[in-house]
């Protein structure tokens, strides 16, 4: 707050620095935002396949890393990931964190061997599995191309 000084002028005292605990409470509030489930990624690529014809179900919580986006009939599923939660080799994916990085390289080198034994798991069960990673989703005709090549036909099952 602006204090006199004896000229009359207003001076701004120096602000303390900010507290760990304002720090933490912030952090706590970014990091609570985070999403698992409908995520923007994840909502542009179920109304695109809906667009298509196709339809599914969503987070089938019986089959390993319960997948995003699940075909049961033709047994495939689809799991879109953000680039930097799960470590994929592209620009935002690459970004180190700043603070806590050795936490943050562990999470997410954890989280990308949950996705592999999950997937493995998948197959070993029968599923077919596609990733759909957040950073190539902007190239709409390409993930358009690879979703009907990964699924087949929406009139597949349908009788269209």
């Amino acid at each position: 707050m602006p204090h006199p000084t004896p000229h009359g002028q207003a001076v701004s005292q120096p602000q303390p620095p900010t507290s760990v605990a304002a720090v933490s409470a912030k952090r706590r509030r970014t990091m609570q935002a985070v999403q698992s489930r409908d995520t923007k990624p994840e909502l542009r690529v179920r109304r695109l396949l809906h667009a298509m014809g196709y339809r599914y179900q969503l987070h089938r919580r019986d089959l390993p890393g319960t997948p995003d986006i699940v075909f049961t009939r033709r047994k495939k599923v689809i799991f879109v990931h953000g680039c930097f939660w799960h470590g994929h080799d592209c620009k935002r994916g690459n970004r180190q964190p700043v603070r806590n990085a050795e936490y943050w390289k562990a999470k997410i080198a954890r989280n990308v061997e949950r996705h592999w034994e999950q997937t493995a798991e998948l197959r070993e069960l029968g599923w077919s599995v596609l990733t759909l990673w957040e950073c190539e989703l902007p190239e709409f005709d390409r993930s358009t191309r690879e979703l009907v090549d990964f699924l087949g036909p929406a009139s597949y099952l349908s009788g269209r």
